[in-house]
């Protein structure tokens, strides 16, 4: 089995709270991780600063379908982040553990 992180940006605790919850309540993610950042991007033409909340979600690389429509329908950005990135290797424990929460 190949596994994952998941990184997508919400505007808020609250949305980023609901959208953690949400993954690990459809057994989607193992794990989903928040921290607050500060993201510098460009948005209709001008360089915007916004305070953000970052997920950090682990998951079996199958389930980024999943993940991404999780994501988008229950997000309020128009175009929210919404990136995979591979696990090349882990703890075997670590990674055994994601493969038995998730479906």
């Amino acid at each position: 089995m190949k596994f994952s992180v998941v990184i997508t940006t919400t505007a808020t605790k609250e949305d980023a709270d609901k959208l953690a919850r949400l993954l690990l309540l459809q057994r989607l993610a193992a794990c989903v991780q928040i921290t607050q950042i500060a993201s510098y991007y460009i948005w209709n033409g001008g360089v915007n600063v916004d305070d953000e909340q970052m997920l950090v979600i682990k998951c079996p690389t199958i389930n980024f379908p999943e993940i991404e429509q999780c994501i988008k329908d229950n997000h309020n950005y128009e175009i929210p982040e919404i990136i995979q990135l591979p696990i090349e290797a882990g703890s075997a424990d670590y990674l055994n553990w994601i493969a038995d929460v998730t479906k």
